[in-house]
């Protein structure tokens, strides 16, 4: 798997890179700055890229802004977010966009490498990997979708983490078959076609709450 790694404190970077290499990926481009990571998402079309919000020069949105920016020019480039911030303007952005392969993982919630080496192979293969905190941003009270139970809104942001049917009957003690019915009550109420692709949905669902920013 060939990975862009985004990153500007260099022990982090480099730790990073030693770790996807211990995985059998190779990282093709490894830079510190948002005009750097543009071009090097442009120029190697890479499987999967790792970027931190926050890169110079200006230490805001530079890596949120360069892979909106990217897919633009490369619909469905993957891109996981690893960062320390919730950037909510362009997170609803770059997760709304339709493309899928997308990812936003907090630095102090990814508890070990397995882990964020299963949510980068996720990405990389069209799926969401979304951090929950994100999600309960994203989905805070001011602005979630009205007339979903408080239950539809578990179910809902669990499907935003890029989990199946199953795994969120696990996590809500509930059977496979009721939530496909949380599921199909959901789209119904957002007036949204159901679908098998549970991430596609996911994507389906973020969009439709992009209607105002903050």
């Amino acid at each position: 798997m060939r990975v862009v790694l985004a990153e500007d404190l260099y022990l982090l970077r480099n730790g990073i890179e030693r770790m996807l290499h211990a995985y059998g990926m190779q990282v093709v481009a490894a830079v510190d700055n948002g005009p750097d990571l543009l071009d090097a998402l442009l120029t190697h079309r890479p499987d999967v890229a790792v970027i931190d919000v926050r890169l110079p020069p200006t230490h805001t949105d530079e890596g949120l802004r360069a892979a909106i920016t990217a897919r633009r020019e490369v619909p469905g480039l993957p891109v996981l977010i690893l960062s320390q911030y919730v950037q909510q303007l362009y997170a609803r952005e770059l997760l709304a966009d339709g493309g899928g392969s997308v990812g936003y993982l907090l630095k102090d919630r990814v508890s070990d490498t397995d882990e964020f080496v299963d949510a980068l192979r996720r990405v990389a293969a069209g799926g969401t990997a979304v951090d929950p905190d994100v999600i309960a941003r994203l989905l805070a009270p001011d602005r979630a979708p009205s007339g979903l139970t408080r239950r539809e809104l578990d179910v809902l942001s669990l499907m935003a983490q890029g989990l199946s049917n199953a795994v969120i009957g696990k996590r809500l003690f509930l059977s496979e078959g009721s939530v496909s019915k949380y599921t199909t009550q959901i789209f119904a109420k957002l007036g949204l076609e159901p679908s098998p692709d549970t991430h596609r949905r996911v994507l389906a669902v973020l969009a439709y709450l992009d209607t105002k920013p903050t």
